[in-house]
């Protein structure tokens, strides 16, 4: 346990340098393009060039960083929108906007893990088959096609052709109706596609290690089939490396997909983040950049040290 908290708390305090370093680092691109040009005869010009000189606007860009840093410890301010949402706080809209991202996220992964987890696990015991070779070569080309692929041939096929589903998600936060499910499942099954194909490559991989393992042979010599060794032990053993993927991919449930949910019109944090981008809306596109870091950085954090949790003989941290 003492190995365990010292890794985790020099993890974290990285995790918060690194943090800081690539925000700094977006912080000075995004300040490097031109503001939003204000529109002549704008009653609001006023109000916006006084926001844009109590931020630092007109100083240099480590004094700005400052600025921001400043305000986000001190007051939870995050800035308020001068493009997108003229007038509101980004951490208001960020937040109305993060539940639809999280829902289509949820339904994608418990979707996808099972089947993922199920297709790998028959890979593994067919290895070396006409089963095997199907599944891993249908994996491979999944993995390899982008994800904004599977969304353009859903929305031709499954929208268009059949029109069982509609080519753009429905509005509004009733998010637990049949009309908004129905509505969700084309992004959740374009989202599903690179999931199930990740955790089939990786249960495949590790279970066909295991299963050709020494341990297994010694468990099939004491008298135990070859169902009961590979639920008792194989799959014991391959749930070291499967399960942490899982609370990585939860831990990004929060981060959404900026082109899927573009493409499927999902009201969510990736879309926002697209369009702070074009706008430009500079503090929408910081509070979104922090927010997408640390989500990644937290993610490879939580992977790590639940290795140790899930098999007590990895001692993180220690040199023995």
């Amino acid at each position: 346990m003492k190995y365990m908290f010292k890794y985790a708390t020099q993890r974290i305090l990285l995790m918060l340098m690194t943090l800081l370093i690539i925000s700094f680092m977006c912080f000075v691109l995004i300040r490097m393009l031109p503001p939003a040009p204000l529109e002549p005869g704008d009653p609001h010009t006023a109000v916006i060039e006084a926001r844009r000189a109590a931020m630092g606007y007109n100083k240099p860009y480590l004094v700005q960083f400052g600025i921001f840093l400043r305000n986000i410890f001190t007051k939870w301010d995050w800035g308020i929108s001068d493009k997108m949402y003229f007038g509101r706080e980004v951490a208001a809209v960020f937040a109305e906007k993060l539940p639809a991202s999280m829902i289509v996220n949820v339904y994608s992964i418990v979707l996808s893990i099972p089947i993922g987890i199920a297709l790998g696990i028959w890979a593994a015991l067919k290895k070396n088959t006409m089963t095997d070779h199907l599944i891993s070569t249908l994996t491979m080309v999944v993995i390899s096609v982008p994800s904004f692929v599977y969304a353009f041939l859903i929305q031709y096929f499954l929208s268009h052709k059949l029109g069982w589903f509609p080519f753009l998600m429905k509005g509004g936060t009733d998010f637990f109706t049949w009309e908004m499910f129905v509505s969700m499942l084309p992004p959740v099954m374009a989202l599903s596609f690179g999931v199930i194909a990740g955790f089939t490559r990786g249960t495949r991989a590790e279970l066909t290690e295991v299963l050709t393992s020494e341990f297994m042979l010694l468990a099939r010599t004491k008298g135990l089939t070859k169902a009961q060794a590979t639920i008792r032990h194989a799959l014991k053993n391959c749930m070291v490396i499967i399960i942490p993927s899982i609370f990585g991919e939860f831990i990004g449930i929060l981060s959404g997909s900026l082109i899927i949910e573009k493409i499927f019109g999902v009201p969510g944090v990736g879309s926002l983040y697209i369009t702070s981008i074009n706008g430009p809306d500079y503090p929408m596109f910081m509070m979104l950049t922090v927010f997408y870091t640390a989500i990644g950085l937290l993610s490879g954090i939580v992977v790590d040290i639940s290795y140790g949790f899930i098999d007590p003989r990895i001692r993180m941290g220690s040199r023995k």
